[in-house]
């Protein structure tokens, strides 16, 4: 197993199945925790200095933030459903419950927050849809919380790679504070694969190479990504699904293709 890659692991007692901390990164700004409730259960959280982006990826829920309600959100069956997930943002150092109706799969991505703005919704017409690539770098992508919606550092963005294509492809990296060119952002990778005992390729790797780790990813794993380009790949007759997380001192995502491959952006 290599230092960026983390494995799902049987619940504990609050649930939780994975959980990236800045802490157990060695970095400063994404936090990332999935937690697994039956019907009836809850998970809470909120914490001072950090806002939340609360993601139902499936199944349905209400979710509590301070005094703001929200019942019966999500609904999907899974990840692979064409279908936007329930979603919350809570502002840094809200206090947030999130109830279980059926059973759920909850993602909760969190970034540096002062408390800015309120609790809300993100409503699923909300969450602009767009198709990125041609052929096999086509990937279908869900922006759940984009930088032209309100919050103070998140940025939450979900992705369908059909089997047999790639994705963050050709290889980019967003991990310089370059007025205009890129900018600096940590980001996860939540990978989930359809049919489960499929698998897929991530490559993370800088100019130098000072930095190049390739992954097999399975079912349920995070890649984290401090620095460098991280194209994936999906093998044919497994979809892959991941959901992003990502922050850095500016929210806002301009990324730079690695230059060796950079011909096959120009050429679609």
């Amino acid at each position: 197993m290599t230092d960026l890659l983390v494995r799902k692991h049987e619940p504990d007692a609050a649930g939780v199945v994975l959980e990236v901390t800045p802490r157990s990164a060695g970095w400063t700004h994404v936090g990332f925790k999935v937690v697994e409730l039956a019907a009836g259960q809850s998970a809470s959280g909120g914490e001072a200095g950090r806002e939340a982006c609360l993601v139902l990826l499936s199944g349905t829920a209400d979710i509590a933030v301070g005094e703001a309600h929200f019942v019966g959100l999500g609904g999907r069956a899974s990840v692979f459903e064409d279908r936007a997930p329930g979603a919350v943002y809570a502002p840094g150092g809200a206090a947030w419950t999130v109830t279980a109706t059926t059973p759920v799969e909850l993602a909760i991505c969190t970034a540096p927050g002062s408390g800015t703005g309120a609790p809300r919704e993100i409503a699923p017409g909300q969450m602009s849809r767009e198709v990125r690539g041609t052929g096999t770098n086509t990937r279908h992508v869900r922006n759940i919380l984009p930088e032209t919606e309100p919050a103070e550092s998140l940025l939450v963005v979900e992705v369908i790679t059909p089997g047999g294509n790639w994705s963050s492809y050709p290889p980019h990296k967003h991990d310089t504070a370059t007025a205009f060119e890129e900018t600096a952002l940590e980001e996860t990778y939540y990978h989930r694969i359809n049919p489960p005992q499929g698998f897929a390729f991530q490559r993370v790797y800088t100019d130098d190479r000072s930095l190049d780790q390739t992954m097999a990813v399975e079912d349920g794993d995070v890649v984290m990504v401090p620095r460098g380009y991280h194209p994936v790949g999906a093998p044919h007759g497994y979809d892959l699904y991941y959901l992003n997380v990502m922050a850095g001192p500016k929210r806002q995502w301009i990324f730079r293709n690695d230059p060796a491959h950079d011909w096959i952006a120009r050429k679609a």
